[in-house]
């Protein structure tokens, strides 16, 4: 379990945003509460939690690592997800900045990404104990004292904190990244910043912390960072959080969907489903702010959807061992005479490629069986059988 504590404005949050805290700081460090109170007051909602074996949370720091500290984002965004909404905002501190660009890509929701005198390797935290490097990878595992408390680190922490290439998840991040560095930062220096900066797409953006130092130790230096990642963050966040709160105002349904202009854009729909709430668009390239995924994707999502439930179900009922199922799916028109089977000869028709990887100790029989069972998909048959809409205006 993993102790929290979520910061809410007054009033309905018009985003959420999640908190990573610096190494061995723990939730309620100054910067991180101060943040919190800052983003609070312009509306934002944030999560703020300790890593495994930190502060109030279960487990021993000594058998966590960084790629425990990427599951342990990664489950606090779940929580949210579940119980309030997805966070929008990602914000990480000193190694908490780098845990969140490792972990970004698995909260697809998150649209913003803001990180505080990040390391952009993060084998960099291993000099606060470099003192002691032999002795840990000797003994496998050493008390070292940092920032005046005890903690206990194991070889395997270094194994793993060194084998994350950091560089390589900010270069697909494909979220709006804002970088925060003090030129001054004599913990994490500001060269960092450069690689990160240098290593990431735009839409990115770089704010100098000038006379800050690592911690933030000085509270108008966080109250700065908080105001400066609200009034960013609005730039990419106003579409879809708008277009998400218009959504409560679609007329009730109890068993279909709901799709209503947010006039937001040309393009930009909320989708609803039950209680689910979902956004399409399309790319800028089409005319569209690119907030959600287009009208042919949702429909290749539920074809791929339902092939892979399909063939789980079939699979579980045969007890055939099938570990998992992974679709690919992409729509094209071709010309109607290159498609042999077709009864259409003439013009242009849809084609759907449907690629499909099985995971799994199966034989060339099973594999079969289940590339058939596919095929038989509810929504493959809908697609490929007559279909009738019938369309009519509300009353």
């Amino acid at each position: 379990m993993l102790a929290a504590s979520l910061d809410l404005p007054e009033g309905e949050p018009s985003a959420l945003a999640l908190l990573a805290h610096c190494f061995t700081c723990g939730k309620d460090v100054l910067a991180a509460k101060r943040i919190a109170e800052g983003l609070t007051k312009r509306g934002i909602g944030v999560l703020r939690f300790d890593f495994t074996g930190i502060g109030a949370s279960e487990g021993e720091f000594a058998n966590s690592n960084f790629s425990s500290n990427i599951a342990d984002l990664v489950r606090a965004a779940d929580y949210l997800r579940k119980s309030y909404k997805a966070p929008a905002i990602l914000i990480g501190h000193s190694l908490g900045g780098a845990a969140i660009l490792a972990a970004a890509a698995q909260i697809p929701e998150a649209k913003a990404v803001a990180t505080i005198a990040a390391p952009s390797d993060p084998g960099h935290v291993t000099h606060l104990f470099k003192g002691r490097l032999d002795d840990i990878a000797k003994d496998g595992e050493v008390e070292v004292s940092l920032a005046g408390r005890p903690f206990r680190i194991q070889r395997q922490f270094l194994d793993d904190v060194t084998s994350h290439r950091l560089l390589d998840h900010v270069a697909s991040l494909h979220k709006a990244l804002l970088i925060f560095h003090s030129p001054t930062d004599d913990t994490v220096g500001i060269d960092n910043a450069t690689h990160i900066f240098v290593a990431a797409k735009h839409p990115k953006s770089f704010v100098s912390l000038q006379g800050a130092d690592h911690l933030l130790s000085k509270k108008q230096d966080a109250l700065y960072v908080a105001d400066m990642i609200a009034a960013w963050a609005a730039r990419y966040l106003d579409a879809t959080t708008a277009a998400v709160a218009d959504a409560s105002n679609a007329p009730a349904i109890s068993d279909g969907v709901i799709v209503q202009e947010t006039r937001a854009s040309t393009f930009q729909q909320t989708i609803s489903v039950g209680k689910h709430r979902l956004i399409a668009d399309e790319p800028v390239s089409a005319g569209g702010l690119d907030t959600g995924p287009g009208p042919y994707d949702f429909l290749l999502a539920g074809l791929g959807a339902c092939t892979s439930m399909t063939m789980r179900l079939y699979a579980d009922r045969k007890a055939i061992p099938l570990e998992r199922t992974t679709v690919a799916l992409k729509h094209n028109r071709i010309y109607a005479k290159d498609c042999e089977e077709c009864d259409t000869k003439e013009g242009m028709i849809s084609q759907i490629d449907r690629i499909i990887t099985m995971e799994g100790n199966l034989d060339d029989d099973q594999r079969k069986k289940l590339l058939e069972i596919a095929d038989k998909c509810p929504v493959h048959r809908t697609l490929t059988s007559e279909i009738r809409i019938v369309t009519r205006a509300a009353e």
